[in-house]
C-alpha cells in the first residue's frame, strides 16, 4: 500500500502508548471492536494535554516546584486568552468510544486545524465542544465557562459538515443569511438596521452581494457553502467553526474560501477548522492538532504536506477511506 497522503511525518505517541498497544475493556468479546475499547484505568486516569509540548512557561518552575511570578502571570494571561478548551474529553457513542482524554484548546486569535484520518474523532471533538454530543467524562468550557452554563451562543458561527444551503427548501441567498440573525431578532423579530448591516456584510465578506436574490438550490456546492459560511458570520462571532469547509468543493472555490477566511482573521475572528487536508488554506493555520483512534498524537505546528498533496494545484474532490490513509493517520 502506498504511503503517500497528506502528511507523512511520524507524530510522537501519548504518554503511556506503545506501538502495537490495544486497550482491553469488560465489554464481552464481540460487542466493540477491541480498539475501540477503553479500560476502567483509561478512564478514570486523565492524561491532561496529551500530545502537547511543554511550554517554557509551563516548565519554568522554582526549585521547590512552584512557578515563579513571571511564570504565574504568562498562566493568567494564556487562561484569560483562552477562548474554547476541551479538558481530558471522553466521547462514547453508540458503545464505541470516539475521544479517549482529549485536551484541546483554542485560543484568541489563532486559526486552529483539526487533522486526521475518517474516523479519528475530527468532527466529534468540535461537536462536542459546543454541546452537541454528550461529554462521558471530562469538560468543556467556551469563552471562560464551563459548556453546561455557556449562554453567549451569539459569539460562535458554526458551518457543520456535509449539509447544503438549500436543505430541500427554496430560499435565496439573503434569505439563508439573514436566518443567521435569528440569535438577535427571534423567529417573528423584526429586522433592525443593525440586523441588515451585519447581513450585507456578511454577503459581501463571502463575495455573494450580487447573488442576494438567486435560488441557494442553483448555486454550486462552493457557492452553497460560502452562503452557509455567510450565514454563520451574520451573527458576527468571534469564533467561527467549519467542519470540512472544503469538501466536494472545487480548487477555485477552495481558494476563495481561503481568502474569505484570512479576511476574517485580519479583522480578529478566532477560526477552528476540521479538515483532511490543508490545501489553500495552509498559509492560514497557525496551530494543528492531530488526532488518531480518538486521541491527540500532535499539537503544534502543521506536519508538512507530501507527494501530490502538496501540489497547489491539488484539486481535494475525491472521498477518502480508511485504506487511503497515510500509515501514521491511520
Amino acid at each position: 500500500m502506498s504511503d503517500s497522503g497528506p502528511y507523512q511525518q511520524q507524530p510522537p505517541r501519548p504518554a503511556g502508548e506503545t506501538a502495537g498497544s490495544n486497550p482491553k475493556g469488560d465489554a464481552r468479546t464481540g460487542d466493540v471492536p477491541p480498539e475501540h475499547r477503553m479500560d476502567r484505568l483509561d478512564i478514570d486516569r486523565p492524561n491532561r494535554k496529551a500530545g502537547r509540548s511543554t511550554s517554557a512557561a509551563e516548565s519554568s518552575m522554582t526549585s521547590n516546584g512552584a512557578a515563579d511570578s513571571s511564570t504565574a502571570f504568562a498562566r493568567s494571561e494564556r487562561a484569560a486568552a483562552t477562548i474554547a478548551e476541551l479538558d481530558s474529553a471522553v466521547v462514547v457513542l453508540g458503545g464505541r468510544v470516539v475521544l479517549r482524554r482529549v485536551s484541546a484548546e483554542v485560543t484568541d486569535g489563532e486559526v486552529v486545524a483539526v487533522l486526521g484520518a475518517n474516523g479519528s474523532g475530527k468532527s466529534t471533538l468540535v461537536r462536542a465542544l459546543i454541546g452537541l454530543v454528550p461529554l462521558r467524562d471530562g469538560e468543556a468550557r467556551l469563552f471562560g465557562s464551563p459548556l453546561p452554563r455557556f449562554k453567549e451562543w451569539r459569539r460562535i458561527g458554526y458551518v457543520p459538515q456535509r449539509t447544503t444551503a438549500a436543505a430541500g427548501v427554496p430560499a435565496t441567498v439573503r434569505e439563508v443569511v439573514t436566518s443567521g440573525r435569528l440569535a438577535y431578532t427571534g423567529v417573528l423579530g423584526r429586522l433592525g438596521k443593525s440586523d441588515r448591516a451585519a447581513i450585507d456584510e456578511a454577503l459581501a465578506t463571502v463575495g455573494l452581494t450580487d447573488r442576494t436574490g438567486d435560488s441557494v438550490a442553483r448555486l454550486s456546492g462552493g457557492q452553497q457553502q460560502r452562503v452557509l459560511i455567510g450565514r454563520a458570520l451574520a451573527t458576527r462571532p468571534d469564533l467561527l467553526i467549519l467542519d470540512e469547509p472544503m469538501a466536494g468543493v472545487d480548487l477555485a472555490n477552495q481558494r476563495a474560501l481561503a481568502d474569505t477566511l484570512a479576511g476574517l482573521h485580519a479583522d480578529g475572528t478566532t477560526i477552528l477548522l476540521v479538515l483532511h487536508e490543508l490545501g489553500p488554506l495552509a498559509p492560514l493555520i497557525d496551530r494543528a492538532v492531530v488526532l488518531r483512534d480518538g486521541r491527540v498524537v500532535h499539537d503544534g505546528a502543521p506536519p508538512p504536506a507530501v507527494g501530490h498533496h502538496a501540489d497547489p494545484a491539488h484539486d481535494h474532490l475525491h472521498p477518502h477511506a480508511p485504506a487511503e490513509e497515510p500509515g501514521w493517520l491511520r
